[in-house]
């Protein structure tokens, strides 16, 4: 970890002037979804082992109802005097589900009474089953060159190729990262749209972790952010302590459990992950160069530090337990949304398997398109085999000519996943370890079989089988008897269904919900002038410092230095004492 640098003194009055005299909007209200676990469990027929779940739920309610009474009275007070509304700029310059979840960040502060902007990179290229739909928040839409979408979406589809093969994606990803610094350096050279933004004055910046670009774009705008990981802690170092012994490392596959040989692996891959930070941030290196007068050139990994708030897109129902910061709020199971009844011809699809129900297949919107004809072969073969029906997002465009469908299997296009995941009749998701997916089908409380390919996937479901919430399997080594097995193992076995309705029940009883926590805290920050409060001094400390590497030296020096003057002194004593004893002898 890097050490940052806050603002000095004067910076933060200033700071706290400009953002201070915003005034804190009403908090979303509860709804049915942040109480509602013992609605959802009387969904659940029995043998999804409702009826005790259904108790532990109700006891849950009531033990807890004075608790969040007080809480939520305390938490939106402030809120409901004051009726103000900021000024927010969100960005994102990435495709896939890290626009998907800034859109949603926008919709909801925008629901609750801020004025929001989202500065948004148009076209398809990373996402080109992902409909255009009407926002209610503003839009600036911006084209980058065609030489640059081509050259984003060859080393993209390299990546993604790469990672399928089983092979290590780190130098595809790096490359890839150089294209969007190019990308990034386009974007701040545009003087239209720089000069726009900072005509608008905008009273907040909201940052996406991994769009390095969005972080530069504050900086040189000059106003506060706060940033949200969109997957799970550990993926990036922004300052969380991270003792090696219980926290694993990003990529180094290890739970919370280590025995000895786990944490020596953990501590030599947090040498290789600080490396690979560094080797990510340093493609932008050129781009900071150019846009930033020399003698203030950001640094990426300080800006890190310096946001305001961090929002990570997880749970300790899901995540390991660990340290977090004044100023980190996990807001998992934000893309949540109400639930709608399921279109009617996938309905009549599910009702046709009765009891035994249905088995959702979904792997995300950018591997649909990058599956091979080999793997949906397997896969198709795998669920041939099983009693339940079974609805698989799959491009109609991709699949194998030689291959009829099974009359237990469905491909569709696009489905409603929340909406299915939620059906009382669903019995498996088979997923590709994605964040957001994994999180919805906790939330609904639907045990997992995941077939992780990149990024944060294989730490996600690593996570999911250590809590017993699914079986995880190496998509280029399995078979279809492989799948077929693991499937009816974890649909047979119970304790993965109730591992993960007890996870279901932990994320429906918190007191507030990933809106009201992400709204409540913008609130906080706006009406307070920034986050300087909940930021440890840690981030001002030289690193010598903060791991008292000072003070080992000033110990060992002390102590070698008198180590050196005793035996000096013993030397001194014992040429005195063979003196003494020579002048006896004459």
């Amino acid at each position: 970890m890097h050490p940052g640098r806050r603002g000095s003194g004067k910076e933060n009055e200033q700071k706290g002037k400009r953002i201070g005299r915003i005034r804190l909007l009403p908090l979303p209200r509860p709804t049915a979804s942040a109480f509602g676990v013992l609605r959802r469990t009387e969904s659940l027929s029995p043998a999804q082992g409702a009826q005790p779940m259904l108790r532990s739920a109700a006891s849950v309610e009531v033990s807890m109802a004075g608790q969040r009474v007080l809480l939520l009275v305390a938490f939106l007070l402030s809120g409901v005097l004051l009726s103000e509304a900021a000024k927010i700029l969100t960005i994102s310059t990435l495709g896939g589900s890290h626009y998907l979840l800034l859109d949603r960040v926008s919709q909801i502060l925008q629901e609750h009474g801020h004025n929001v902007t989202m500065l948004h990179q148009s076209g398809k290229f990373l996402i080109p089953d992902i409909k255009e739909e009407e926002k209610s928040y503003q839009v600036i839409r911006w084209f980058s060159p065609e030489d640059y979408q081509k050259r984003i979406k060859k080393h993209f589809d390299s990546y993604i190729e790469t990672a399928l093969d089983g092979r290590k994606e780190f130098e595809a990803l790096v490359k890839l990262m150089e294209i969007f610094g190019t990308q990034c350096s386009y974007l701040l050279s545009r003087k239209d749209i720089m000069d726009s933004l900072k005509n608008e004055n905008y009273d907040l910046v909201f940052v996406e972790a991994f769009d390095f670009c969005s972080f530069l774009i504050a900086e040189k705008l000059v106003k506060p952010f706060v940033a949200i990981l969109p997957t799970t802690f550990g993926s990036l170092d922004f300052g969380l302590p991270s003792p090696l012994s219980y926290v694993p490392v990003f990529h180094s596959l290890l739970t919370d459990h280590m025995d000895f040989w786990g944490r020596v692996k953990n501590f030599l891959m947090f040498f290789s992950f600080s490396r690979i930070q560094w080797d990510m941030q340093s493609t932008f290196d050129n781009t900071i160069k150019e846009h930033f007068p020399e003698g203030s050139r950001p640094v990426l990994s300080h800006l890190l530090l310096k946001a305001e708030l961090w929002f990570v897109n997880s749970d300790f129902a899901f995540d390991f337990a660990r340290p977090l910061l004044p100023n980190t709020v996990y807001i998992g199971g934000l893309m949540e949304k109400p639930i709608k009844p399921v279109p009617q011809d996938l309905e009549n699809f599910i009702a046709n398997f009765g009891d035994a129900g249905f088995v959702l297949v979904a792997f995300g919107s950018v591997l649909n398109t990058h599956q091979s004809q080999e793997d949906l072969k397997k896969m198709h073969s795998a669920f041939a085999h099983l009693p339940q029906g079974v609805i698989w997002t799959c491009q109609s465009s991709h699949w194998p000519r030689d291959v009829h469908l099974a009359t237990n299997v469905k491909i569709v296009d696009w489905l409603p996943q929340s909406d299915l995941l939620a059906h009382p009749s669903i019995r498996l998701f088979v997923t590709h370890g994605g964040q957001n997916s994994v999180m919805e089908a906790i939330r609904h409380g639907v045990p997992m079989v995941g077939l992780p390919v990149n990024g944060d996937q294989h730490g996600n479901m690593v996570r999911v089988v250590a809590k017993n919430y699914g079986v995880s399997i190496q998509l280029n080594q399995v078979t279809a008897d492989t799948l077929t097995l693991t499937m009816k193992q974890v649909i047979e076995d119970k304790r993965y269904k109730s591992a993960v309705v007890a996870a279901s029940v932990i994320l429906h009883s918190q007191p507030l919900s990933p809106a009201q926590r992400l709204v409540g805290w913008i609130n906080h920050i706006l009406q307070t002038g920034g986050a300087a409060h909940l930021k440890p001094y840690a981030f001002q400390q030289p690193w010598h410092e903060q791991y008292l590497i000072d003070i080992f030296v000033f110990l060992l020096g002390l102590t070698l230095g008198t180590m050196w003057l005793c035996g000096k002194l013993l030397g001194v004593v014992a040429r005195w004492l063979r003196g003494a004893r020579k002048v006896k002898k004459t």
